[in-house]
Protein backbone atom coordinates (compact mmCIF):
# COMPACT_ATOMS: atom_id res chain seq x y z
CA UNK A 1 0.00 0.00 0.00
CA UNK A 2 1.36 3.45 -1.17
CA UNK A 3 1.77 5.73 1.81
CA UNK A 4 -0.19 9.06 1.20
CA UNK A 5 -0.08 10.85 4.04
CA UNK A 6 3.05 12.99 3.51
CA UNK A 7 1.78 14.62 -0.14
CA UNK A 8 0.97 17.85 -0.09
CA UNK A 9 -3.06 18.15 0.17
CA UNK A 10 -4.72 20.48 2.48
CA UNK A 11 -6.88 18.92 4.94
CA UNK A 12 -9.81 21.80 3.77
CA UNK A 13 -12.83 19.48 4.38
CA UNK A 14 -14.95 17.74 1.32
CA UNK A 15 -15.14 13.87 0.72
CA UNK A 16 -12.72 12.88 -1.75
CA UNK A 17 -14.67 10.21 -3.14
CA UNK A 18 -17.01 12.71 -4.25
CA UNK A 19 -15.13 12.90 -7.42
CA UNK A 20 -15.61 9.52 -8.61
CA UNK A 21 -17.42 10.48 -10.89
CA UNK A 22 -14.99 13.00 -12.89
CA UNK A 23 -12.43 12.65 -15.27
CA UNK A 24 -8.75 12.94 -14.47
CA UNK A 25 -8.64 16.14 -16.26
CA UNK A 26 -11.52 17.50 -14.34
CA UNK A 27 -9.84 16.87 -11.21
CA UNK A 28 -6.67 18.57 -11.89
CA UNK A 29 -8.27 21.42 -13.65
CA UNK A 30 -10.27 21.82 -10.15
CA UNK A 31 -6.83 21.34 -8.40
CA UNK A 32 -5.26 23.77 -10.59
CA UNK A 33 -7.92 26.17 -9.68
CA UNK A 34 -6.64 26.29 -5.38
CA UNK A 35 -10.02 24.97 -4.62
CA UNK A 36 -9.84 21.57 -5.35
CA UNK A 37 -7.79 19.51 -2.36
CA UNK A 38 -10.45 16.65 -2.23
CA UNK A 39 -9.91 16.26 -6.57
CA UNK A 40 -6.30 15.78 -6.36
CA UNK A 41 -6.41 13.44 -2.83
CA UNK A 42 -8.92 11.82 -5.42
CA UNK A 43 -6.43 11.87 -8.27
CA UNK A 44 -3.84 10.24 -5.92
CA UNK A 45 -5.98 7.20 -4.52
CA UNK A 46 -7.58 6.86 -8.26
CA UNK A 47 -3.66 6.17 -9.44
CA UNK A 48 -1.97 4.64 -6.39
CA UNK A 49 -2.56 1.24 -7.59
CA UNK A 50 -1.51 1.49 -11.52
CA UNK A 51 1.35 3.93 -11.37
CA UNK A 52 2.75 2.14 -7.97
CA UNK A 53 3.10 -1.08 -9.89
CA UNK A 54 4.41 0.33 -13.35
CA UNK A 55 7.10 2.16 -10.92
CA UNK A 56 7.73 -1.03 -8.88
CA UNK A 57 8.59 -2.57 -12.67
CA UNK A 58 10.62 0.11 -13.77
CA UNK A 59 12.71 0.42 -10.40
CA UNK A 60 12.33 -3.30 -9.61
CA UNK A 61 12.19 -2.06 -5.84
CA UNK A 62 8.82 -1.47 -3.97
CA UNK A 63 10.94 0.71 -1.29
CA UNK A 64 12.03 2.57 -4.75
CA UNK A 65 8.56 3.49 -6.10
CA UNK A 66 7.12 3.97 -3.36
CA UNK A 67 9.24 7.16 -2.84
CA UNK A 68 9.31 7.70 -6.54
CA UNK A 69 5.22 7.67 -6.45
CA UNK A 70 5.43 10.38 -3.53
CA UNK A 71 7.59 12.34 -5.40
CA UNK A 72 5.68 12.40 -8.46
CA UNK A 73 2.29 13.40 -7.17
CA UNK A 74 4.73 16.56 -5.59
CA UNK A 75 5.71 16.91 -8.58
CA UNK A 76 2.15 16.99 -10.36
CA UNK A 77 1.03 19.54 -6.73
CA UNK A 78 3.70 21.76 -7.91
CA UNK A 79 3.47 21.99 -11.69
CA UNK A 80 -0.78 22.11 -11.52
CA UNK A 81 -0.87 25.09 -12.50
CA UNK A 82 1.53 24.22 -15.87
CA UNK A 83 -1.61 21.57 -17.33
CA UNK A 84 -2.71 22.66 -19.87
CA UNK A 85 -6.80 22.77 -21.25
CA UNK A 86 -7.58 20.17 -23.44
CA UNK A 87 -4.51 17.74 -22.56
CA UNK A 88 -4.67 14.35 -21.14
CA UNK A 89 -4.28 13.85 -17.52
CA UNK A 90 -2.43 10.04 -17.48
CA UNK A 91 0.32 10.52 -20.56
CA UNK A 92 1.09 13.99 -18.78
CA UNK A 93 1.19 11.66 -14.98
CA UNK A 94 3.27 8.78 -16.79
CA UNK A 95 5.76 11.48 -18.25
CA UNK A 96 6.57 12.72 -14.71
CA UNK A 97 6.54 9.79 -12.56
CA UNK A 98 9.00 8.17 -16.03
CA UNK A 99 11.16 11.19 -15.10
CA UNK A 100 11.03 10.73 -11.80
CA UNK A 101 12.28 7.25 -12.09
CA UNK A 102 15.27 8.32 -14.16
CA UNK A 103 16.51 10.27 -11.98
CA UNK A 104 15.77 7.65 -8.67
CA UNK A 105 18.07 4.91 -10.81
CA UNK A 106 20.56 7.49 -11.86
CA UNK A 107 20.61 7.89 -7.83
CA UNK A 108 20.31 4.43 -7.07
CA UNK A 109 21.54 1.49 -9.74
CA UNK A 110 19.55 -1.14 -9.05
CA UNK A 111 17.81 -3.47 -11.77
CA UNK A 112 14.43 -3.71 -12.23
CA UNK A 113 12.71 -6.98 -12.85
CA UNK A 114 10.48 -7.85 -15.79
CA UNK A 115 7.77 -10.51 -16.26
CA UNK A 116 8.31 -12.41 -19.65
CA UNK A 117 4.84 -13.87 -19.79
CA UNK A 118 3.06 -10.91 -19.00
CA UNK A 119 0.52 -10.39 -22.07
CA UNK A 120 1.69 -6.87 -23.98
CA UNK A 121 -0.02 -3.87 -23.74
CA UNK A 122 -3.36 -3.00 -25.94
CA UNK A 123 -2.08 -1.61 -29.28
CA UNK A 124 1.46 -4.12 -28.92
CA UNK A 125 1.68 -6.80 -31.10
CA UNK A 126 -0.53 -9.86 -29.25
CA UNK A 127 1.45 -12.11 -27.09
CA UNK A 128 3.64 -11.87 -24.31
CA UNK A 129 7.24 -10.74 -24.52
CA UNK A 130 8.15 -14.73 -24.18
CA UNK A 131 6.10 -15.49 -27.69
CA UNK A 132 7.53 -12.12 -29.64
CA UNK A 133 10.82 -13.40 -28.87
CA UNK A 134 10.02 -16.34 -29.51
CA UNK A 135 8.15 -15.69 -32.84
CA UNK A 136 11.03 -13.58 -34.64
CA UNK A 137 13.96 -15.53 -36.44
CA UNK A 138 14.79 -18.88 -34.92
CA UNK A 139 14.25 -18.24 -31.50
CA UNK A 140 13.36 -21.02 -29.29
CA UNK A 141 9.88 -20.88 -27.25
CA UNK A 142 10.86 -24.04 -25.54
CA UNK A 143 13.78 -23.08 -24.49
CA UNK A 144 12.58 -20.36 -22.94
CA UNK A 145 10.99 -21.94 -19.91
CA UNK A 146 14.49 -22.05 -18.31
CA UNK A 147 14.24 -20.25 -15.13
CA UNK A 148 17.81 -19.23 -15.79
CA UNK A 149 16.85 -18.39 -19.18
CA UNK A 150 13.92 -15.93 -17.71
CA UNK A 151 16.14 -14.26 -16.00
CA UNK A 152 18.69 -13.75 -18.72
CA UNK A 153 15.41 -12.01 -20.98
CA UNK A 154 15.21 -10.22 -17.55
CA UNK A 155 18.81 -8.65 -17.76
CA UNK A 156 18.68 -8.11 -21.02
CA UNK A 157 15.83 -5.78 -21.11
CA UNK A 158 17.46 -3.98 -18.64
CA UNK A 159 20.86 -3.84 -20.92
CA UNK A 160 18.44 -2.03 -23.60
CA UNK A 161 19.03 1.58 -24.63
CA UNK A 162 17.09 3.77 -21.99
CA UNK A 163 14.91 5.03 -25.15
CA UNK A 164 14.01 1.31 -26.16
CA UNK A 165 13.72 0.19 -22.48
CA UNK A 166 11.33 2.93 -21.23
CA UNK A 167 9.03 2.56 -24.52
CA UNK A 168 8.96 -0.91 -23.94
CA UNK A 169 8.04 -0.75 -20.05
CA UNK A 170 5.14 1.84 -20.49
CA UNK A 171 3.89 0.20 -23.64
CA UNK A 172 4.20 -3.56 -22.64
CA UNK A 173 3.75 -3.31 -19.01
CA UNK A 174 1.84 -0.72 -18.29
CA UNK A 175 -0.23 -0.66 -21.22
CA UNK A 176 -0.44 2.49 -22.51
CA UNK A 177 -1.43 2.87 -26.40
CA UNK A 178 0.93 3.81 -28.49
CA UNK A 179 -0.59 7.37 -28.63
CA UNK A 180 -0.44 7.68 -24.83
CA UNK A 181 3.41 6.63 -24.88
CA UNK A 182 4.35 9.02 -27.14
CA UNK A 183 2.68 11.57 -25.64
CA UNK A 184 4.18 10.84 -22.04
CA UNK A 185 7.80 10.93 -24.07
CA UNK A 186 6.92 13.70 -26.31
CA UNK A 187 7.90 11.85 -29.15
CA UNK A 188 6.10 10.56 -32.33
CA UNK A 189 3.78 8.13 -32.55
CA UNK A 190 6.27 6.23 -34.85
CA UNK A 191 9.12 6.94 -32.93
CA UNK A 192 7.92 5.14 -30.12
CA UNK A 193 6.53 2.25 -32.65
CA UNK A 194 10.07 1.80 -33.43
CA UNK A 195 11.87 2.02 -31.00
CA UNK A 196 9.90 -0.93 -29.28
CA UNK A 197 9.96 -3.16 -32.26
CA UNK A 198 14.23 -2.11 -32.31
CA UNK A 199 13.94 -3.60 -28.53
CA UNK A 200 12.06 -6.60 -29.82
CA UNK A 201 14.55 -7.36 -32.61
CA UNK A 202 17.56 -6.67 -29.89
CA UNK A 203 16.44 -9.00 -27.67
CA UNK A 204 15.48 -11.80 -30.44
CA UNK A 205 19.33 -11.17 -32.03
CA UNK A 206 20.60 -11.63 -28.15
CA UNK A 207 18.87 -14.54 -27.60
CA UNK A 208 19.93 -16.18 -30.57
CA UNK A 209 23.41 -15.34 -30.12
CA UNK A 210 22.95 -17.17 -26.51
CA UNK A 211 22.11 -20.25 -28.13
CA UNK A 212 23.88 -20.55 -30.73
CA UNK A 213 27.00 -19.82 -28.39
CA UNK A 214 25.24 -22.52 -26.39
CA UNK A 215 25.89 -20.50 -23.47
Amino acid sequence: MVATACLPVDCCGGDIWGSDDASDEDLILRARRGDGAAAFESLVHRYEHDLFRYLRRYLGSAEMAEDVFQLTFLQVHLNRACFEDGRRFRPWLYAIATNQAIDAQRRNRRHRMVSIDQPLGHDADSGTLRQLIAGHGDADDEALDDPEAAEWVRAAVDALPSPQKTVLLLVYHEGLKYREAADSLGLPVGTVKSRLHAAIRSLTRSWENRQTSGE
